[in-house]
């Protein structure tokens, strides 16, 4: 009788085996999926049911590990490297949903981001998706690993910036005071205003009753000035008139002034005017 070796290197068997594995519905081939491994990329995979198929069996290896890290005693080591393999799980999670997508089926990534926001929204409990920090890479912490020593004071942390007032928070306790609107309630800056106010009259009457003092004198020294200049002028020629009237023998009546002096009288005359204008 043939040994089982035999039996199968013959023609018949191995047509049969290539029948079983080529159909999917098949005891053989549903075993041979079972067993096949999960490629180490999922760029690998070029069928959409393998690669959803690996996204099922990657999710169930979460959910047994998000079991097994709610024990508190299995101690921290354990602890670390079961939340370890967590997060090493949900990033080959993301690729693979990646690849489905790429492979023509649902964009689970955008999905699981939705339902992720809705139950922060609901304020549902975040055992099974983890708490992470902003700026830790996605990193996050389940189960027992939350309690481990540093993780509670880092989220505390977290917390206590998070709790800080933002700039939309402020402008909620601003009242009409913080603008001055208010000032003028109490009648103390009305007070101080008109006391300061009295005391810059006081000082602007003063600086202007000094100006019209200068002004006056000087238009007082130029009154005296241009007279003098005048009589000076007079004299000087009424002596040259004498001496030409006695050389020709004609006497003069009239002084005739000069020109520079003409024109300092009607200056001082056009600023009289304009003084007695404004005054």
């Amino acid at each position: 009788m043939a040994r089982p070796e035999e039996k199968a290197q013959a023609m018949l068997n191995k047509w049969v085996r290539m029948r079983d594995e080529s159909d999917p519905t098949s005891t053989l081939s549903r075993s041979l999926l079972h067993n096949q491994k999960r490629p180490h990329l999922a760029s690998k995979c070029e069928h959409r049911a393998d690669a959803e198929r690996f996204r099922n069996q990657i999710i169930r290896e979460i959910s047994d590990k998000v079991a097994k890290i709610q024990n508190d005693g299995l101690g921290e080591h354990a602890i670390r490297d079961l939340n370890d393999g967590i997060n090493k799980l949900i990033r080959e999670k993301y690729h693979w949903n990646r690849r489905i997508r790429e492979l023509g089926g649902k964009d689970y990534n955008r999905e699981e981001r939705r339902a992720m926001a809705l139950a922060e929204q609901e304020g549902g409990d975040h055992a099974a998706q983890g708490l992470s920090l902003k700026g830790s890479g996605g990193y996050r912490y389940f189960g027992a690993a939350k309690d481990l020593p540093g993780v509670r004071e880092l989220f505390a942390r977290h917390a206590a910036k998070l709790t800080k007032r933002k700039r939309g928070d402020v402008y909620k306790y601003i009242t009409p005071d913080y603008y001055g609107l208010r000032d003028e309630e109490d009648g103390v800056l009305l007070e101080l205003e008109s006391g300061l106010a009295k005391e810059g009259q006081k000082k602007l009457k003063e600086c202007r009753d000094g100006y019209d003092v200068e002004v006056k004198q000087q238009q007082q020294h130029d009154v005296v000035s241009s007279q003098n200049a005048l009589y000076a002028t007079d004299e000087s020629d009424g002596d040259s008139d004498d001496t030409t009237a006695l050389e020709n023998g004609i006497e003069a009546h009239i002084a005739v002034p000069s020109q520079e002096v003409v024109a300092q009288v009607l200056l001082q005359k056009k600023k009289e005017a304009l003084l007695s204008r404004f005054a």
